[in-house]
């Protein structure tokens, strides 16, 4: 199964920058993580006062510019992981270094797999994501 893992931004995560500390243990996690087969992708992302959110309505959309009110909604950046279980990906988070003691967070979520939705998709639309699955696995 793969797991999004995200890791929640603060405005006091974004006012100051990481130490070197962070650097160098995020560092050799993310290089556990590769070693062990788990990590497929992974980003830190710009501060949110340089988001963009693009919202959809019947009226049709508006963009709006960040920050956002709710800091809990600040997304810091992501990790994708493919792991056994649910269990498996909490005890890897568990290892996330935070040599500051920054109070933060992650959030864990299953992504969907080709067969969660297969049900409700109708078979057109499965075989097209079928089709796009296999193209950005040959990238």
């Amino acid at each position: 199964m793969k797991v999004m893992v995200i890791v929640h931004g603060t405005a006091e995560l974004e006012a100051t920058p990481p130490s070197p500390e962070v650097f160098t243990a995020m560092g050799n996690f993310n290089e556990e993580l590769v070693n062990a087969g788990i990590m497929l992708a992974g980003e830190g992302l710009h501060p949110a006062s340089s988001a963009k959110r693009v919202r959809f309505s019947k009226r049709g959309t508006t963009v709006v510019d960040g920050p956002f009110a709710e800091a809990k909604e600040w997304v810091a950046g992501f990790w994708i992981w493919k792991v056994q279980s649910m269990d498996e990906a909490i005890a890897w988070a568990r290892r996330i270094p935070n040599p500051d003691g920054v109070d933060s967070e992650v959030e864990l979520r299953q992504v969907h797999g080709p067969d969660d939705l297969a049900d409700v998709m109708p078979p057109e639309t499965r075989e097209q994501e079928a089709r796009l699955r296999e193209r950005l696995e040959k990238k």
